[in-house]
């Protein structure tokens, strides 16, 4: 996917922290146009169509994926708190269609990057 939008001439940074909690990272941040994008990984946060649920040792992955998806909520909430785009996909999502729905949130954002 950052290599459809790298191809499109789109520039953006890579695992940055956009908004104050420095410890949230978005896997690609467009800072002039306040958009962040996360590409969410099926078993960590909880895909509606992929996610799996371990047997072994339940009581600890439970709550800790259940957090994930928490935390996921949370910083979504923080971030348009502080005027930011927020667009979420999971790693299975086609890279060329991700791509076209940046591009095209991009476009619609005044001021945002053009293509090069």
């Amino acid at each position: 996917m950052r290599r459809a939008l790298f191809a499109r001439g789109l520039r953006y940074r890579v695992d940055f922290a956009p908004g104050r909690n420095k410890r949230r990272r978005a896997d690609i941040v467009f800072t002039r146009s306040r958009l962040a994008v996360y590409i969410d990984g099926c078993f960590w946060h909880g895909c509606p169509v992929h996610a799996t649920y371990p047997r072994r040792n339940a009581e600890y992955w439970g709550p800790k994926l259940v957090r994930n998806i928490e935390r996921d909520r949370e910083t979504d909430a923080d971030l348009l708190d502080q005027g930011w785009i927020v667009a979420r996909f999971w790693e299975h999502e086609d890279p060329t269609a991700v791509a076209n729905e940046v591009e095209q949130l991009l476009q619609s954002v005044p001021g945002s990057p053009k293509r090069r």
